[in-house]
């Protein structure tokens, strides 16, 4: 699918996000403006916190914006509030430090001639400080707003909408149509906010100095035409704001689903969504593409969200952090004794795929080196480069146990996350990657699996997970999921899976249609 055909098959969509991002935006930036230019004022009078107070804003600015993100999810949980507060955090330095400068760059004279006409403090921030910084000021602002644009671009890494969604989304399925319909949007808002926080800066400056090569009326003309469509454009921000406030009374029978940010994930998110909602009087708030496997238990143990559907192997091994081993049984009750135990965790009934992790590489390497297995890849691993995500790299179940089990020695090791180690295989940057086994995208690029013969990845079979309270609130939610697990299997959640990743249809709309063929809704 071309990127036209895209835009307008999820124009709803998109126009959704896009609003959403705006919204995202707007509020942290006024949030940081709250918040910055007191502090800038404050540092500006009392001069030895000025260098202790820009140090920690620089400081923080220096942070990778994911890392900060993730150290934000424990203490803020999931969603637009830890997003919204990254990106004050990074929009406060412009702010801060133009604040500060502007302020301190009035002349000793000009402030000796207020007082000496009578003016308190009070008058003289207001009547002179003020007004004769505010063009640093807003250049400050200008830079910060911008940047927000892309930053925002992070919230939907935990479910905060807006449209690194389909940035996010594109990346992972090597979707260049869906990264482009959010990549496209976020640049011309970006723009967009430049020029309307251009228009500010050009209308707080004073007229003497906008004056060159043009006379006073056609300065103020210009002035004019400016304040219009600044005034329009808060107003579109007021109406729409205005157009998402909520008049009806919140429900308390609500169950939040969430998951984790790959297609799958997503499918089976909103495939659990839609079967409560049609099968039961509960509603559902959906939390779909959250993040990674520990992201997404966190906000499960925390509360944040109800119930999401995990992998035996990820809670045996990541989670629990035993040592893998390849007895279903086995695995399935020690994960279910030591969740309730230790989280109060329910692990309901395994459904019928085992998205198990394998190794898979292209057809010609496959021919080439006579690789059917993965004991065939130990003997020529030292002329291959493998491309792993991040997560494969740092598991026991994953690459470090798999070094050791088969005696692999890579040529080298260069891991990158979700879907563009794809890329990279099919543009022979790497020779192998790691894979799921109902991954759309193995049969997308029409990949060859490598057979574990050594039985060294652990039973990867989908499991319902929630809370003891949440069950015992909702006990028809147990026979419900246990209905639907029997129709997911390892071909029926390939196909699913390939619908997304190749044809790019939706997730929302695959696992609405799955469930309609199967006279499950």
């Amino acid at each position: 699918m071309n990127f036209i055909d895209y835009m307008i098959e999820n124009k709803d969509q998109i126009i959704s996000l896009f609003l959403e991002h705006i919204e995202l935006t707007v509020l942290a930036v006024l949030l940081a403006i709250a918040i910055g230019v007191p502090i800038g004022i404050f540092i500006s009078y009392v001069k030895k916190l000025n260098k202790p107070v820009l140090g920690v804003a620089s400081v923080v600015q220096a942070i990778p914006s994911m890392a900060l993100l993730g150290f934000m999810i424990p203490f803020l949980g999931i969603g637009t509030v830890p997003a919204i507060v990254v990106v004050i955090l990074y929009s406060l330095l412009p702010i801060i430090k133009n604040t500060y400068t502007g302020i301190s760059g009035i002349s000793d004279t000009m402030l000796e001639a207020a007082k000496g006409i009578g003016l308190t403090k009070g008058q003289i921030l207001f009547k002179i400080q003020i007004p004769q910084a505010l063009p640093v000021i807003m250049a400050g602002i200008r830079i910060s707003a911008v940047s927000a644009v892309g930053l925002m671009t992070m919230a939907a890494f935990i479910g905060g909408g807006g449209l690194g969604y389909l940035i996010f989304s594109g990346i992972r399925t090597v979707n260049n149509a869906q990264i482009l319909a959010g990549a496209i949007p976020a640049c011309l808002l970006a723009l967009a906010v430049d020029y309307f926080f251009g228009l500010i800066e050009k209308l707080v400056t004073p007229i003497s100095l906008q004056m060159q090569g043009k006379t006073r009326e056609q300065v103020l003309k210009g002035r004019k035409k400016q304040k219009i469509i600044v005034g329009i454009i808060i107003a579109l921000i007021v109406v729409l704001f205005l157009s998402t406030i909520k008049f009806d009374k919140p429900t308390e029978n609500t169950l939040t689903v969430g998951s984790k940010d790959f297609t799958e994930q997503n499918i089976l998110c909103e495939m659990t969504s839609d079967y409560i909602e049609e099968n039961t009087d509960i509603s559902v708030s959906r939390q779909c593409n959250l993040g990674g496997a520990q992201v997404v238990f966190s906000a499960l143990n925390r509360g944040d969200i109800d119930l999401y559907i995990d992998y035996l192997g990820t809670d045996y091994t990541d989670i629990l952090k035993h040592d893998p081993i390849s007895n279903v049984d086995q695995v399935y009750q020690t994960v279910k004794e030591e969740f309730k135990e230790q989280y109060d965790i329910e692990v309901l009934n395994p459904m019928s795929f085992n998205n198990t992790y394998a190794l898979a590489v292209r057809k010609d390497t496959a021919q080439t080196y006579n690789l059917k297995t993965i004991s065939d890849l130990a003997r020529v691993s030292q002329n291959l480069i493998i491309s792993p995500t991040l997560e494969f790299v740092n598991r026991q179940d994953g690459l470090p146990g798999l070094l050791q089990t088969y005696n692999l020695s890579f040529q080298d090791i260069i891991a990158m996350d979700g879907s563009p180690r794809y890329t990279a295989l099919m543009n022979n940057n790497s020779q192998v990657i790691d894979a799921f086994t109902t991954d759309g995208l193995l049969r997308k690029f029409d990949l060859v699996v490598l057979e574990d013969d050594k039985n060294f990845f652990p039973p990867y079979y989908a499991v319902p997970l929630m809370k003891t309270e949440t069950l015992k609130t909702y006990p028809e939610l147990e026979n419900l999921l246990n209905t639907l697990g029997t129709y997911l299997t390892d071909d029926v959640m390939q196909e699913l899976n390939y619908q997304v990743d190749e044809l790019g249809r939706s997730p929302e709309v695959v696992a609405h249609d799955f469930l309609e063929s199967q006279g499950l809704i």
